[in-house]
């Protein structure tokens, strides 16, 4: 079994002058639950190398087991410090590929060709694509037969009001929650920070940090069943 997980190169916040990236708990959690399952993982990025940590995402009331096990983990920090360049992999040998969120994606893997082909080439060939929190901002451009890949599915991802909470909806290109219904996407959710994934045959979507191993488990069960 053989997981691709791409990440964000993106390190600004719109022009806030703050730092984004990718959400530490977001990689860790599903990281872990795959490596544990006996998964071969490989990372990639627009840019190749170290991709940005959110800097929020590690304040200590956001530790989670997982992002603990990670800072003990040198193997695993050295191979996310040489993530592949995206535009260098293919599909070819994968199972899945799986994006963890954190508010970079939205800026740039949501306009990002190698993403959008990627996306479509796992799609298309029968294996599942799974987008956590506010990485489904990158099935955007993502089309399927010709149509928005989530129209008609049941899809979710960071909600609005989550967004409205951290006080950042007015400063990224666009709501996840509005986005996915505009596309035509059959948007579910939970209470704000509750566990919530949704299936869809072999699309797979997380609401926020707290669903990323859950995302992450269904993965499994779709590969192993």
């Amino acid at each position: 079994m053989k997981i691709l997980m791409v990440l964000t190169s993106h390190d600004q916040l719109g022009n806030t002058g703050e730092q984004t990236g990718f959400w530490l708990e977001e990689f860790a959690a599903p990281y872990y639950v795959f490596r544990d399952a006996g998964a071969e993982i490989a990372l990639a990025s627009p840019k190749g190398g170290q991709p940005p940590i959110d800097p929020k995402s590690d304040d200590p009331d956001n530790q989670t087991e997982a992002m603990t096990r990670f800072k003990k983990d040198s193997e695993t920090q050295h191979l996310l410090a040489k993530t592949e360049k995206l535009g260098d992999v293919t599909a070819d040998g994968f199972d899945a590929v799986f994006y963890p969120g954190g508010h970079g994606p939205m800026w740039d893997l949501v306009n990002d060709e190698n993403s959008i082909r990627l996306i479509e080439d796992f799609y298309n060939s029968d294996r599942p694509v799974v987008a956590v929190c506010h990485a489904p901002a990158v099935l955007q451009k993502v089309t399927y037969r010709g149509q928005p890949i989530v129209k008609g599915k049941r899809v979710t991802g960071f909600t609005n009001s989550e967004e409205e909470a951290v006080h950042l909806s007015d400063v990224v290109p666009f709501l996840v929650e509005d986005e996915l219904k505009r596309l035509g996407g059959n948007y579910e959710k939970a209470g704000d920070w509750a566990d919530f994934t949704v299936v869809d045959g072999r699309l797979i979507t997380g609401q926020n940090p707290s669903s990323s191993s859950s995302a992450a488990k269904e993965l499994l069960k779709l590969l192993q069943g």
